[in-house]
């Protein structure tokens, strides 16, 4: 089937430490975004719970293919007839302590399609912010894409953004999809600048959902959620608080950047 033009939307939030607050809150962005014409649509790291503390993940794991989250999002998907992306929802492994930080794709008819388990784990030390992602979330090993209506769709969360061989194992992407919580520090300093070089590298289209504000536990994300052409130019972006970005993947545009700028075809190794 031929890629045909596709209105995605990315949801900005601040979530606390509440999953049903949380979902709450997230709904009506759903439907704002559904409403402009978004039919895939896709929430932050951690849309689900972003505690107090990092073990708190922990505590409101789900088992794979059932849960509140998990429902949400099914649900989410038929009632807009969209698919709908599940930034990182916490399944859980055989270590009662870690579990999997995993993206689900949920289709128009509320069926998941794909699961992309989080590979690259956040460490960071400056003053008073640590943090340890391994400590509690056991890495995925596989790289995961999934087809929809404008190509080939490729599934990666946050941390995952610095390290581009990722990208370069799924090949001829329409899109790339990078659900995160940068904090505020990492965000300003290479935010930007690593989005627009996914996109310039690879000549498609990223789409960023981010946690965007002052959370409920103190911490502050750098926000800024934001849809990136194949040139590397904004379509749009939301700086902070909870809203939507919305915009056209257009296959036509992908195609015209590989004709003006053949660099895939140029590769060596």
């Amino acid at each position: 089937m031929k890629p045909t033009k596709l209105r995605v939307a990315a949801v900005q939030t601040v979530s606390g430490g509440d999953v049903k607050a949380n979902l709450s809150a997230i709904e009506p962005l759903i439907a704002k975004a559904a409403h402009r014409g978004a039919r895939l649509v896709v929430l932050p790291e951690y849309f689900g719970i972003l505690g107090a503390r990092a073990t708190d993940k922990v505590g409101a794991q789900e088992r794979d293919g059932e849960g509140v989250q998990q429902a949400f999002l099914a649900r989410m998907a038929r009632e807009h007839r969209a698919w709908i992306v599940g930034g990182t929802v916490p399944i859980a492994t055989a270590d009662p302590a870690r579990v999997r930080s995993a993206s689900l794709v949920f289709d128009p008819e509320g069926q998941r399609i794909a699961r992309y388990d989080k590979i690259h784990l956040f460490a960071f030390s400056q003053g008073d912010e640590r943090y340890d992602e391994a400590r509690t979330i056991e890495p995925g090993t596989e790289a995961v894409i999934f087809d929809a209506p404008c190509g080939r769709v490729g599934l990666s969360v946050c941390y995952d953004l610095r390290f581009p061989e990722l990208y370069r194992r799924m090949a001829d992407l329409a899109l790339i999809l990078v659900p995160s919580a940068f904090t505020a520090v990492t965000g300003a300093a290479h935010w930007h600048i690593l989005l627009k070089a996914r996109a310039i590298e690879n000549q498609c289209y990223v789409l960023a959902a981010a946690q965007g504000g002052l959370h409920p536990n103190g911490r502050r994300t750098f926000g800024h959620s934001i849809l990136i052409d194949p040139w590397g130019i904004v379509v749009d972006e939301r700086a902070e608080g909870p809203g939507v970005v919305v915009g056209d993947v257009d296959p036509e545009r992908i195609a015209q950047v590989r004709r003006d700028l053949p660099a895939l075809e140029h590769r060596r190794f």
